[in-house]
């Protein structure tokens, strides 16, 4: 059975509903890729990785993500020019939501952000347990197992959710972009090379200790 979930960030300036969610409107995955790893280390958020480095995401068509409260707070880090536009609340660095571009329709969403909400459900009773990991060859020390190779049954799941969302029309509205011009609607920095280098220090498979 689907729900609307409430979702805000930690310190409940920004505020928002992820509409219809259940086990099968959804992709849960748990990414431990390096750049995943080092966005969160940028915000000061590195406790939100899990013991390998990885990050629970739930992946959702655009559409059914909307904030109501806050949006003059929201912004975004690209570690690279090229790179996800990588979403968060600039008051309390929480993240909000990974995106490509406008015309690959989803948002991964780090599931911190339903947890906030006041009577949050257990995100596994929402959107059911992670499917699987990917990219473990990034993991910290041992790499969950299924990780490291490609999970063709995972793979196939997220090609059908992203041309189910498209075809039916699920990319928009888009609570990140702006529809006529295909621009973001906030402010996008991006992180210089030395930057992204030190940041790299921090990330799987053998990162640095202070």
């Amino acid at each position: 059975m689907s729900r609307d979930v409430e979702l805000q960030c930690r310190c409940g300036k920004i505020h928002g509903w992820l509409r219809d969610a259940a086990p099968d409107s959804v992709n849960r995955v748990v990414c431990y890729c390096d750049d995943c790893q080092a966005f969160l280390h940028h915000l000061g958020r590195a406790e939100l990785l899990d013991e390998h480095g990885g990050s629970d995401i739930v992946q959702v068509a655009p559409s059914t993500l909307s904030f109501d409260r806050g949006t003059e707070l929201v912004t975004a880090v690209r570690l690279t020019p090229k790179g996800l536009y990588r979403w968060y609340a600039s008051c309390c660095k929480t993240p909000l939501g990974n995106t490509v571009s406008p015309q690959l329709p989803f948002v991964g969403i780090v599931t911190e952000l339903f947890q906030q909400a006041p009577n949050a459900p257990r995100c596994d009773e929402v959107f059911g347990a992670p499917r699987g990991g990917i990219l473990g060859k990034f993991a910290i020390g041992n790499p969950p197992p299924g990780s490291v190779k490609p999970n063709v049954r995972l793979l196939a799941r997220t090609i059908r959710k992203l041309l189910g969302w498209k075809l039916r029309g699920k990319a928009w509205p888009h609570p990140f972009f702006d529809r006529a011009s295909g621009n973001p609607k906030y402010p996008v920095t991006v992180l210089s090379t030395a930057e992204r280098d030190a940041l790299r220090s921090l990330c799987g498979p053998r990162p640095a200790r202070a």
